[in-house]
């Protein structure tokens, strides 16, 4: 697909992306990927945006979506930005979701966008579809002349009651249900999760993104818009990459709060570190992300880069470690993410026997909750976060959602687990209930 390119250098980068931002709100369709200007070795860009539909796939049936997702991007050599739910898990394995879902995301969702931003430090480059080139200057002055104010745009919210759907109560008893599963050995690590929703209450999912990205600045941020259906995310994590003959995946599972102090921070750090539950709950996963990559790897180029590193964000400390592999000359970049979906970190291992057992004890279908959002480039290269951290509304039935989970080991202090859930969740439920 031909396109036209031209770029421009900003002084004011940071003015220029809230600038941005604002101007794509007019769209039905769009695709917001901001890094935070994150030093991550493996970035492309700071700031992505795609806004324009020249073609999509849509689909809310499970079974067969990655062959409809490998025929599309045949058919399409271009940029494509979309989403997959965690709920692709039923095309991978011989599975089923059959739990609430308050959210009503489609299975799968991509896009070949007419016009695509791009800002990486103070150079903006606009890739424009070549018989929409003329339109590159009318829309850079058009997003230079943005005046807004969020206040304005501001949905005034009288209560708001965020309902949790498993009590604590509950949370306890099933995790206590969870580890016979791990002592029976029926599996040894599972990532269990638990919903909290607002029913019947308006928001403004642009208030409510710029808030949580504030506050949390992520190195994969995602505000995505289809039509009525929002997905505010600050999340954290990369699910996986391509970059020409290699994959990265960078899989995070430790979780400390932050401290008050740099002497807190420090102690708190020393404590994740050598902590051997979140340390044991990390190398599973890496043991659990190196089999899936191996599934399409050059034999033996599997490594790990980094196992167990800390990284510290404005909510938490985290443990990330970062597995790669080569893999061979004309692989399908689909089949990748089959091959390795859904991500390790949020299901448990054995993979399989997690996910069965993920089906029983929670109450929600996670839907694009655990999944995933990211783009394939024209050279078959790809980049997909984690929708962890994140807000989910749909603005018709004026639902929202956000979920929270942990890992559940043989080491695992039920009580712990809840408060670790509670944590994650803070700056979603405070972006939802302050004024």
């Amino acid at each position: 697909m031909n396109r036209f390119v031209k770029q421009f250098i900003i002084k004011d980068v940071e003015l220029f992306k809230s600038q941005l931002l604002h101007w794509s709100q007019q769209f039905d369709i769009f695709c917001w990927l901001d890094s935070n200007n994150y030093n991550d070795s493996y970035s492309a860009y700071d700031t992505i945006l795609a806004i324009g539909i020249k073609s999509f796939i849509k689909t809310n049936i499970d079974k067969g979506a990655f062959h409809l997702l490998e025929d599309f991007k045949k058919q399409h050599n271009d940029y494509l930005f979309g989403f997959l739910t965690y709920d692709l898990k039923n095309d991978v394995e011989n599975l089923s979701s059959n739990n609430l879902d308050g959210l009503q995301f489609p299975s799968l969702y991509f896009f070949q966008p007419k016009k695509i931003i791009f800002i990486k430090k103070n150079t903006i480059t606009f890739s424009y579809l070549y018989d929409l080139k003329t339109e590159i200057d009318a829309d850079f002055k058009s997003i230079k002349n943005q005046i807004f104010n969020i206040e304005e745009k501001e949905i005034s919210i009288n209560e708001v009651e965020i309902k949790q759907r498993i009590s604590k109560k509950a949370y306890l008893e099933k995790c206590e249900h969870l580890l016979q599963h791990i002592h029976r050995g029926d599996i040894y690590e599972i990532n269990f999760c638990m919903e909290f929703f607002l029913e019947h209450t308006k928001i403004n999912p642009f208030k409510i993104f710029k808030k949580l990205n504030d506050i949390s600045s992520p190195p994969f941020a995602s505000f995505f818009r289809h039509h009525n259906l929002y997905l505010c995310s600050a999340s954290p994590e990369r699910y996986i990459k391509k970059i020409g003959q290699k994959i990265i995946s960078q899989p995070i599972k430790g979780t400390a709060k932050r401290g008050i102090s740099t002497e807190q921070d420090a102690e708190l750090i020393k404590i994740l570190k050598e902590n051997p539950k979140e340390r044991s709950e990390n190398i599973m996963i890496v043991d659990l992300v190196r089999n899936d990559l191996s599934k399409t790897a050059v034999k033996g180029s599997v490594k790990v880069e980094e196992l167990c590193g800390i990284y510290t964000f404005r909510q938490v400390h985290q443990l990330i470690s970062t597995i790669s592999a080569d893999i061979p000359l004309g692989t399908s970049a689909v089949s990748i993410l089959k091959n390795t979906f859904p991500m390790g970190s949020m299901t448990g291992a054995p993979k399989i026997s997690a996910m069965k057992i993920i089906e029983e004890v929670e109450e929600t279908k996670r839907g694009l909750y655990s999944g995933s959002v990211g783009y394939f480039t024209p050279e078959g290269d790809f980049d997909f976060n984690v929708v962890i951290r994140s807000i989910l509304h749909n603005a018709t039935t004026q639902y929202t959602s956000f979920s929270v989970g942990s890992a559940i080991t043989s080491l695992s202090n039920p009580e712990y687990e809840y408060d670790e859930c509670l944590l994650k969740g803070k700056a979603m439920k405070q972006v939802l209930t302050e004024r």
